[in-house]
């Protein structure tokens, strides 16, 4: 059965870092594109960014500079480096995973994708 797990969210002071996991097990991830999102109270979910296969990235605006995405094939894990926390940037956390195809130029941050987590918490406050 596919499944993804996030884990590393928590309560972190604004200036802080935390670094996201999201674990696959029953498929790998070598041939899936992973993206990451997030939803913040009384908004909707939001893409933050994402992964292809190659290792190519991208990023929303407002993460961009502060926020690194990585994946570990061996490991079966995609990562979410987050530095620089600000309290904006509260909301669960979610990833994602999508079977990429060649008929794609770049991964998505957009709603869509096959295979979802239960998300983790991220709050960042003083």
């Amino acid at each position: 059965q596919l499944q993804l797990v996030e884990s590393g969210g928590g309560l972190v002071q604004p200036g802080g870092s935390l670094r996201l996991s999201c674990a696959a097990s029953g498929f790998t991830l070598d041939y899936y594109a992973i993206g990451w999102f997030r939803r913040a109270p009384g908004k909707e979910r939001e893409g933050v960014s994402c992964i292809k296969p190659n290792g190519i990235t991208r990023y929303a605006d407002s993460v961009k500079g502060r926020f690194t995405i990585s994946r570990d094939n061996a490991k079966n894990t995609v990562y979410l480096q987050m530095n620089s926390l600000k309290p904006e940037d509260t909301a669960v956390y979610y990833c994602a995973a999508e079977l990429w195809t060649n008929a794609q130029a770049m991964c998505r941050m957009t709603e869509g994708y096959d295979d979802w987590g239960q998300g983790t918490q991220v709050t960042v406050s003083s």
